[in-house]
């Protein structure tokens, strides 16, 4: 992991107009220093428990109209800017919406790859995807089956457990039994201190149903999560940075690069924010997550 100051330079390098958000996570003692990093009480963990991550969601590829006159390069602008500094993430995790949804099956699989080709340029190791109801829900996964392969796994990254749910490609946007029931059997088999960092793209609470912000069966997603005393989710969907905790679980939404959403039920129908020209960020952006023997710390990184 790099250090503070490393990481700092790695936000300035990029050019992004600073910390939006930085906060301990369930499980994690916590405690934020002045430039809103989070600073571990025992002092940083060795260097080869420590790393971060970039969290980028909602990339729309393919999307075109007023909310974002610059839709045709805001992704690679982004890759760009990441790219720009020396400081390499350990992993960067796309969580979903990687594309904007068409009814036509052959547009679909175009973008999808389109997207993927960008993506690649990313001047880091690992490269990892979840599906968006976008991406997924039209054709229930397969052309992104085709793309990107599973739309469920889990992996392990220097002691911490994750695990990418799919709760978008079936009808009614839920987990479904089946993917339930895998839960419950990866869990088991990681040992019980593990932390475990859940990624998926709709939020598993019920954040807004009436805007479909919610997953069906996630309730019962959570009832197999509660049982451990360490769990983060990073989600996306609702276009904006959103911090909720349900029992001992902290969820955490990440902001979109193609355009904003307003507020849960703040206006009476949900549809992208006017694109504001004078906005330093257009309320676009990404999130960084640093991972400590004892602290995790996000940071929601703003784009310009």
């Amino acid at each position: 992991m790099v250090s503070d100051l490393e990481r700092r330079d790695f936000l300035a390098l990029m050019g992004i107009g600073g910390l939006v958000f930085a906060s301990g996570l369930a499980g994690c003692a916590s405690g934020a220093s002045a430039a809103g990093v989070a600073a571990p009480p025992n002092g940083p963990g060795p260097a080869d428990d420590d790393f971060f991550f970039l969290q980028l969601s909602d990339t729309h590829w393919g999307f075109k109209g007023p909310p974002n006159p610059q839709a045709d390069v805001t992704l690679e602008r982004a890759v760009a800017t990441i790219n720009a500094s020396g400081t390499r993430p350990d992993f960067v995790v796309f969580t979903g919406d990687l594309t904007h949804t068409t009814d036509d099956g052959a547009e679909r699989r175009a973008r999808l790859l389109r997207f993927k080709e960008i993506a690649s340029a990313l001047n880091v190791k690992t490269l990892r995807f979840l599906p968006g109801e976008h991406d997924a829900a039209p054709d229930h996964g397969d052309a992104y089956r085709e793309v990107f392969g599973d739309l469920h796994y889990a992996f392990d990254h220097k002691g911490v457990h994750f695990v990418a749910l799919d709760n978008v490609s079936r009808p009614g946007a839920g987990l479904g039994d089946e993917q339930l029931d895998w839960l419950v059997d990866d869990l088991q088999k990681v040992q019980a201190e593990s932390p475990i960092v859940v990624l998926a793209h709709r939020p598993l609470f019920d954040l807004y149903p009436e805007w479909d912000w919610d997953t069906k069966d996630g309730a019962r997603a959570l009832e197999v999560l509660s049982r451990r005393d360490n769990v983060s989710v990073f989600y996306g969907h609702i276009h904006q940075e959103l911090h909720r905790t349900t029992g001992k679980i902290a969820h955490h939404s990440a902001r979109s690069l193609m355009f904003p959403l307003p507020a849960p039920g703040s206006v009476p129908k949900k549809g992208p924010l006017p694109w504001d020209a004078a906005s330093p960020d257009q309320g676009l952006g990404w999130r960084s997550i640093a991972e400590r023997k004892r602290v995790q710390a996000i940071e929601e990184v703003a784009f310009r």
